[in-house]
């Protein structure tokens, strides 16, 4: 019996995959208010009665496109997250996380940041559960550095959005051609945001330098399955 049911469920991810995908490159397009359901069903050559078996309206799949966002962001960290490590690192991971996946996946960031206020009621209040979730991992570990280092006067919810509007509009000017390889991105990065652009080219704090090779390639694509 679940030998049977395993390849309908794996069928229903897949495609469930495609039609997350393309709606996100189509409300990166278009916008979200200016998006039919008949784009969505003319781009995935799904019938209209096909794709409402996915989703009931326009609004839950955005909604699910975000929350596959958070959750596939929130489960990456848990496994590349080392609470036994230097706090430092731990901020250099969670950037190089969040941006990694981002980068990989361009269309669902432009979605996260201009359709933010879109979700409503019940669809809303369960994003802000992740949205907080998820904000509350780098708050915490602003907080450890704050009280390891002695510094004080800084308002953490500053620190943590400030960082945020440093990453999430990466998709507005970054290009990979003409660009740093991500590994040296986020490594200047953060080398401006904790010590300011006139003292950002020291090589004095190690913890900085990248985790991985700049020219390694990242598979960190939200999408495995669809080419």
């Amino acid at each position: 019996m679940s030998s049977r049911a395993e390849p309908a469920t794996r069928h229903y991810d897949e495609k469930l995959q495609l039609i997350l995908k393309t709606s996100a490159k189509i409300f990166a397009e278009k916008g979200f208010h200016h998006t039919s359901v008949r784009d969505i069903s003319r781009a995935t050559k799904m019938s209209l009665s096909g794709l409402y078996y996915y989703f009931t309206t326009k609004e839950e799949l955005l909604y699910l496109i975000q929350e596959r966002c958070f959750v596939t962001l929130l489960e990456h960290w848990q496994q590349i997250d080392a609470p036994e490590s230097d706090v430092r690192g731990r901020i250099r991971a969670f950037a190089e996380n969040h941006l990694g996946f981002f980068l990989h996946n361009m269309p669902e960031m432009k979605v996260m940041a201009h359709e933010d206020e879109s979700l409503t009621g019940e669809f809303d209040d369960k994003i802000l559960v992740l949205k907080r979730r998820y904000v509350k991992v780098i708050m915490d570990l602003m907080a450890e550095l704050q009280e390891k280092s002695g510094a004080k006067g800084i308002d953490l919810r500053l620190a943590t959005f400030s960082l945020f509007g440093m990453m999430n509009w990466v998709y507005t000017w970054y290009q990979p051609k003409r660009d740093l390889a991500i590994s040296q991105m986020i490594e200047q990065m953060l080398r401006i945001y904790f010590f300011g652009l006139l003292k950002a080219g020291s090589d004095e704090e190690s913890w900085f330098t990248a985790a991985a090779p700049a020219n390694a390639k990242d598979g960190f694509s939200l999408w495995h399955n669809i080419p």
